[in-house]
């Protein structure tokens, strides 16, 4: 049995690099998993590994609205498997709210770009499973400027909890109108009616609508579309799973 490194590529393409981190780390033990059913069963599975690699988004419709990275984080603490975590991001503005949870995360050794090719993954390994952290010069994270208001910071605290359920039922597409919006969240007709004033800091303070024109509910349900992969993950991860089901079609 190999006494290397064993090391968890949660990916939906980890087949295409995998031939590229066994030449190179011909001492490790690489398990792939491509899906959210693979990653599962390689957590709960008696093997522990020395570091993870993750997809940050699964850059696919039909799993990015309810699996990614933040998700596999949240399994191996289920788990109890304190491991260092390295996430792989695409590097485009869709991942930056992921990226600002992630960057905080006390298991998280790094972000690694995928533009930069499978050099910088290999070093990022070795750095990760001899217990480092990524050097940010080297390995930039991507993250918002410090003065952005973090998403899962606002949900987290006073009536971010209510705006959080008020958000995540309309990125689950469920939500319409304030009737709507009061049955899929579960909270009263007057809270839905209120949206504009649990979400609307939350805008402003992020600096995603120009402050001379005045906050609406259509402002309101185009922000929480436009980050809907991460309301839906916030949600699904933080006990309200009831509202974090992405509406598909019919």
């Amino acid at each position: 049995m190999q006494d290397g490194p064993r090391i968890l590529i949660a990916a939906a393409l980890g087949k295409i690099i995998e031939p590229i981190l066994r030449q190179s780390l011909t001492d490790a033990t690489i398990r792939i998993a491509e899906d959210k059913a693979a990653v599962q069963r390689a957590i709960s599975d008696r093997l522990r590994f020395d570091v993870v690699v993750t997809d940050l988004t699964w850059m696919d419709y039909a799993v990015e609205y309810s699996f990614d990275g933040l998700d596999v984080l949240n399994a191996l603490r289920q788990a109890g498997r304190q491991t260092p975590v390295i996430f792989a991001a695409q590097g485009h503005g869709r991942e930056r709210d992921h990226l600002d949870e992630a960057v905080e995360q006390p298991e998280v050794a790094g972000i690694y770009r995928k533009a930069t090719g499978p050099a910088p993954l290999i070093e990022a390994i070795d750095i990760a499973v001899s217990g480092g952290r990524l050097d940010a010069s080297r390995f930039p994270p991507g993250n918002s400027p410090p003065d952005i208001m973090r998403i899962h910071a606002y949900f987290k605290k006073g009536r971010g909890t209510t705006a959080a359920r008020l958000a995540g039922a309309i990125a689950s597409g469920r939500a319409v109108n304030h009737d709507t919006l009061a049955s899929t969240a579960h909270v009263g007709y007057d809270t839905a009616a209120k949206m504009v004033d649990y979400l609307g800091p939350l805008i402003k303070a992020r600096r995603e609508h120009n402050h001379e024109l005045k906050m609406t509910p259509e402002v309101v349900y185009r922000w929480c579309g436009e980050h809907a992969s991460y309301i839906l993950s916030w949600c699904r991860r933080n006990g309200y799973s009831d509202v974090a089901t992405r509406v598909t079609g019919p």
